[in-house]
């Protein structure tokens, strides 16, 4: 079973200019140019990767294909959160299948669940695939905010990480330090990411990181491996400013704009949303060129 620790990146979703269907060729060099730059997990299907503008058929098209090109080089954990327990569980049976090490499951959104709906749902993921599960906390979109106990007693149901994309920082530490023997739990919100590694998280779950991948990973050997916290603090303050501009846009077109501005063809992202403004991209290019990374 695999070990889900370090910069896991939530990968973004390339499409065809007309965005009328997955670009493989445009992800298979992105996913090439990330192993290489040493992340140590991809994260497909999730909130960067457009996973709510796509169709049952596309997102099964989309773990197939990232299982695929990463070839067995670092974990896949594949999104398969949807509205309602069938297609959940057809998406997770699938990613099994396809060669999935892991699932991250976002609860049914727009009607919040219940904490005793959670867990059902959770176990019988659990059942039907046998793989570990990352439940993604992020309360702003399922209207779903429960405690660290809370999140800590879904291990009951085969839970066994959390990426926390809550952006309550005293939560998080709870969970790292008084509720680590029940669940591991990755950082997902990213201006607390030098926070969380400080802190103690075994890794973090991390969209930049499409745009900044060998920083990332020159930050996680910094602070988590190493512990050195004076080149940390060098690393994020290059890493910090490109974190708060992507939190402060509509998150999976900041990042894909990041990415064009870098040289990386994504084909854009789907209706209702645009890329963002000539205004935005002038004021990100230069945030890019400061973490050292060359714009085109």
């Amino acid at each position: 079973m695999a070990d889900l620790h370090g910069i896991m990146v939530a990968l973004i979703t390339p499409f065809t200019d007309d965005q009328t269907a997955i670009d493989a060729p445009r992800l298979q060099a992105l996913i090439d140019r990330l192993i290489k730059a040493g992340v140590h997990g991809l994260v497909p299907g999730g909130s960067t990767g457009e996973f709510t503008a796509m169709t049952i058929a596309e997102r099964k098209q989309l773990t197939e294909l990232v299982v695929k090109y990463t070839d067995g080089r670092v974990p896949v954990i594949a999104g398969t959160g949807a509205l309602t327990t069938r297609e959940t569980l057809e998406l997770s049976l699938h990613a099994a299948e396809a060669g999935a090490s892991a699932l991250m499951v976002v609860p049914p959104f727009y009607d919040a669940v219940t904490l005793t709906e959670l867990k059902t749902l959770m176990a019988e993921i659990t059942q039907a695939t046998q793989l570990p599960i990352v439940y993604y906390n992020i309360p702003s979109a399922t209207g779903l905010k429960l405690t660290p106990a809370e999140l800590a007693s879904l291990s009951e149901v085969g839970v066994r990480y959390l990426k926390d994309t809550s952006g309550d920082a005293p939560a998080l530490t709870e969970m790292l330090f008084g509720l680590s023997d029940q669940i591991t739990a990755f950082n997902g919100w990213d201006t607390l990411t030098f926070y969380g590694l400080a802190a103690g998280a075994r890794g973090g779950v991390w969209g930049a990181a499409n745009i900044i991948p060998e920083l990332a990973v020159e930050l996680w050997e910094a602070v988590a491996v190493r512990g050195d916290l004076a080149r940390g603090r060098e690393l994020w303050a290059k890493a910090w400013p490109i974190c708060k501009f992507l939190e402060s846009h509509n998150y999976a077109a900041a990042v894909k704009t990041g990415l064009e501005l870098t040289g990386t063809a994504t084909g854009g992202v789907r209706r209702p949303f645009h890329m963002l403004g000539t205004e935005a991209q002038e004021e990100f290019k230069v945030l890019i060129q400061g973490a050292g990374v060359k714009t085109v």
